[in-house]
């Protein structure tokens, strides 16, 4: 049994590199704001489902491009304060985004 699972994993190995800990370490880095993307994401699959829209037309909604609407709902998107009014104006929501998680406040002097 042994030797099947490491002569598959052997078939299928990548000759490309791994960059999980480049990727897990830019994570970890940058885990505050990927929040807050994440929520602005739920956002706008929720209006999507609620509203029985494709990604299309939600695209045509908000006025971008399908593959910049792809980027918005990965929760990678680095949004601006001006993007996500224009995001709620367009659609008429409100965006919640949680309170800063305590860990993040640096202690007064």
């Amino acid at each position: 049994m042994e030797n099947k699972a490491l002569s598959f994993l052997e078939q299928h190995q990548s000759n490309e590199p791994s960059h999980f800990e480049e990727e897990a370490r830019w994570r970890q880095e940058n885990e505050l704001w990927l929040s807050k993307s994440r929520a602005i994401a739920l956002s706008l699959i929720d209006y999507m489902q609620d509203n029985k829209l494709s990604r299309a037309a939600l695209a045509k909604k908000l006025n971008v491009s399908q593959q910049y609407l792809s980027r918005m709902i990965s929760g990678t998107e680095n949004f601006s304060l001006k993007s996500i009014a224009k995001i709620e104006v367009m659609l008429g929501i409100k965006i919640h985004l949680s309170p800063i998680d305590p860990k993040y406040i640096l202690p007064s002097k």
